[in-house]
C-alpha cells in the first residue's frame, strides 16, 4: 500500500527527522538498527540491518 509521503528537510548538520508514524509503517522504533546506502540516483535506502544482511548473504547485493 502506498503511504502519504513526508516532506523532509535536511539540517546543516545533514540530520533528518523522521517522523514516528513513518517509522512505524515501516515496522522501525526507537533503537531499531538501520543501514543506509546510496543508490546514486538521488535516493537513500533506509533498511532493517537485519534484512540488509541477510539479502547480501543470499544475493551478494542491496537492492
Amino acid at each position: 500500500m502506498l503511504r502519504e509521503p513526508a516532506e523532509l528537510t535536511i539540517a546543516d548538520d545533514g540530520s533528518i527527522f523522521l517522523p514516528l508514524g513513518l517509522l512505524a509503517e515501516a515496522g522501525l522504533s526507537s533503537g531499531s538498527q538501520i543501514l543506509a546506502y546510496s543508490r546514486g540516483d538521488g535516493r537513500i535506502v533506509l533498511r532493517r540491518q537485519q534484512d540488509a544482511v541477510q539479502e547480501l548473504v543470499e544475493t551478494g547485493e542491496l537492492s
